[in-house]
Formats: structure tokens, C-alpha cells, sequence
């Protein structure tokens, strides 16, 4: 049988989002399961769910969209891509990391190469099990509460009743990769629920800047510094990029581990 054939420049773009999104282990540490009976368990969901699992190999250059079909202590058999020469890369690979998801929760592990095996009398890929494994707890347990000499700015755009565009920049009390809390709103400014807000930038100091469309989820009044009300304004992210994901992450763990030093007095 023929393979397929993928036209590079689309398999090359689909290799760069999909490495963007990987997530430095040496960051997200205390998330890593080394235990086969936690591991087991969260591969055996996979394997229930056919849950696609980006294989990348070649320093990112380079994939291979499988599943898993099984999953025992005896290690994990994938299947066969549907490009016959991206296998045989594959199966030269001394190194493989693997993305997938499962319940919205980002799933990463490294496999130490694969070799070929039968399933049905289909080949398939066949691994030990990794050594360890990635699993990224859901968005909102990574709310960051800023403190408020340290709050990011964002600049919304937005249209005015005369049809021109007007720029404010209000303050970000908390961030997450699901959306933030922002601060500063003008009283008078007529906000609504569900409202979207395109084009809007979020510096993250020494990260990078997050450009991201925001819809409104919740209003609330508070009192602002110096005893003026203001409008607190809950918004959600919309579909924000895995790199911008990638980048509140690591800005969050930025912020926590300067909390950390600071309480043990190393700075």
C-alpha cells in the first residue's frame, strides 16, 4: 500500500506549533510522576480514550501522529504513523518526546526509542515504559495573585459610540493560562458580559508579551488605592496559542520561585 503523502511545509508548520507547546520539565518538576503505578494507570486512560499522541524526534524537526493501542508494565505499543518514512526515522530515534492530552490536561513524556512489532498483523511501535511522566494539572490551579507594586499592565482596544478606537491600560491582579483578573477599568466605561476584546498585550517582563483576544466573565466593584470605586473584570483567554500558554507558565513559575528565594533569604 502506498503511504500518504504530507506536503512538508504543512507537516513542518504542524512540527513547530506542536514543539512550542513543549513544556521545560526542569520548570514543572513537581509535576512529574516516576512511579509505574501512577503512570499505568494515566496510559491505560490514553489507550481507552485513542487519545492522539504527537511523537517528536530530530531536535523538533520532525513527527509522527500516533495513539496508544496498549499499555502494561511490559511497556507501550503505539501505532504506525501514516507516513511509512517518518516511521522509519522514528524507529531511529534514540530519543522521542511525546504531547497528548487527557481530560484537557497536558500529558508529556519521553520514550527511549522504539522498535517494531505486530498487532493484529499490523506493525506498530513498541517502548519501554519512560522513566517519567508530565502531567500538568489543570489551568486554574496556576492562578497567580500579583502583588501590587509587581502588577503587569494590559492594553485593551476597544470602539467608542462615535466609531473611533480608544486604547486603555488597566492593571492585571492575577493571571493563569485560562485568563486574568484586570484592574482599573474606567467607572464610566459601559462593560457587559460576554463582551470580547481583540488585540489585546500583556508584557511579561523577561518572558515576553502575550497578545490574546479577552472575553468579559465577570464584574465587580471594588475600591481601587486610593478609595475610588473601580471595576474588577474577570476575562477569559480565547484561543490562546499553546506558546502564549507556554509563556504565562513560565512566568508564573518565574514569580513563585523569586517568592521562594526571597522567603529562604537567598536574595
Amino acid at each position: 500500500m502506498t503511504s500518504p503523502k504530507v506536503d512538508p511545509d504543512a507537516r513542518s508548520a504542524q512540527v513547530q506549533n506542536a514543539d512550542t507547546a513543549l513544556l521545560p520539565t526542569d520548570e514543572f518538576s513537581q509535576y512529574l510522576l516516576h512511579a509505574r503505578g501512577e503512570m499505568l494507570p494515566i496510559f491505560r486512560r490514553l489507550v481507552e480514550r485513542a487519545s492522539q499522541i504527537t511523537l517528536l524526534f530530530n531536535e523538533g524537526r520532525d513527527m509522527v501522529l500516533s495513539s496508544l493501542m496498549e499499555a502494561s508494565p511490559n511497556g507501550l505499543v503505539l501505532e504506525y504513523g501514516a507516513d511509512a518514512g517518518m516511521n522509519r526515522k522514528a524507529l531511529q530515534m534514540s530519543k522521542l518526546f511525546c504531547i497528548t492530552q487527557l481530560d484537557k490536561v497536558k500529558i508529556q513524556f519521553i520514550l527511549s526509542g522504539v522498535t517494531t512489532t505486530q498487532v493484529d498483523g499490523r506493525p506498530a511501535f513498541l517502548a519501554q515504559l519512560p522513566d517519567s511522566l508530565l502531567r500538568l494539572q489543570r489551568r486554574e490551579h496556576y492562578r497567580l495573585v500579583l502583588p501590587v507594586l509587581q502588577r503587569l499592565k494590559c492594553k485593551i482596544r476597544f470602539p467608542t459610540v462615535e466609531g473611533k478606537e480608544r486604547q486603555i491600560e488597566v492593571e492585571v491582579a492575577d493571571i493563569s493560562g485560562g485568563g486574568v483578573c484586570l484592574i482599573g477599568f474606567p467607572s464610566a466605561l459601559s462593560l457587559e458580559l460576554d463582551m470580547e476584546f481583540p488585540g489585546c498585550h500583556i508584557e511579561l517582563p523577561e518572558i515576553g508579551t502575550i497578545t490574546t483576544v479577552l472575553r468579559l466573565r465577570s464584574i465587580n466593584e471594588v475600591a481601587g488605592r486610593v478609595g475610588v470605586r473601580t471595576q474588577s473584570v474577570g476575562c477569559q483567554f480565547v484561543g490562546l496559542p499553546g506558546l502564549m500558554e507556554t509563556l504565562i507558565q513560565r512566568y508564573i513559575m518565574k514569580i513563585e520561585r523569586e517568592r521562594k528565594a526571597r522567603e529562604f533569604g537567598l536574595k
